[in-house]
């Protein structure tokens, strides 16, 4: 389990311009490929975090099929209470959020931290005009993706604009794990370089 401190002192460094991230989940591999100049400050973040291990043994908690997969909350409250007002600046969209993107969730303007989806459909009509900025696109594993659990829907974790994640920081995988038991999971996400973790 990692300790509060050591996540929160992730160094902030600008992330690779273009970089690769293994998702290893009870589903199989999801690899994806960010591009920091479609968005800096969304692919820096996302660096950081995944350096940290923040990701590690987290839920995707809200998975709504050929719409989304949500994760990012971690699992242990203290680390995801301490990360959660750790917000970014807004990166202006470059890409569009069609099928396979990668995208921090945010409620309010310049309010992204550390949830992130990954489109399982075309998103575009909705997302683009509210300021989703792509960071990335999955390169491998959208099978895997589409495969994740969506019986819970939006009762596991709704959005953040609908306000009912609350219990999910307080009780982090306990809860999630007690009430929501056939969530699919990451086991670790790790960069990768030269083709290897």
């Amino acid at each position: 389990m990692l300790a509060l401190d050591f996540v929160l002192a992730a160094a902030l460094a600008l992330a690779p311009a273009v970089y690769t991230v293994h998702l290893e989940t009870t589903k199989g591999a999801i690899v994806i490929e960010v591009h920091r100049d479609w968005a800096p400050h969304g692919a820096d973040r996302f660096y950081e975090l995944v350096t940290a291990g923040y990701y590690d043994d987290t839920r995707f908690f809200r998975v709504v099929k050929d719409r989304w997969a949500q994760f990012g909350i971690h699992g242990t409250p203290e680390i995801a209470t301490a990360w959660r007002n750790r917000t970014i600046p807004d990166d202006p969209p470059k890409q569009s959020n069609v099928r396979g993107m990668v995208a921090f969730a945010f409620a309010v303007p310049n309010g992204r931290a550390t949830q992130i989806y990954i489109a399982l459909g075309d998103l575009s009509a909705t997302q683009d005009a509210q300021g989703f900025a792509p960071i990335g696109r999955v390169v491998s594993g959208m099978d895997v993706a589409d495969r994740l659990n969506a019986e819970y829907g939006e009762t596991s974790g709704g959005g953040i604009r609908a306000g009912r994640q609350q219990p999910l920081f307080d009780g982090g995988n306990a809860y999630l794990d007690r009430e929501f038991p056939r969530l699919d999971r990451i086991f670790t996400a790790r960069i990768i370089v030269d083709g290897k973790q």
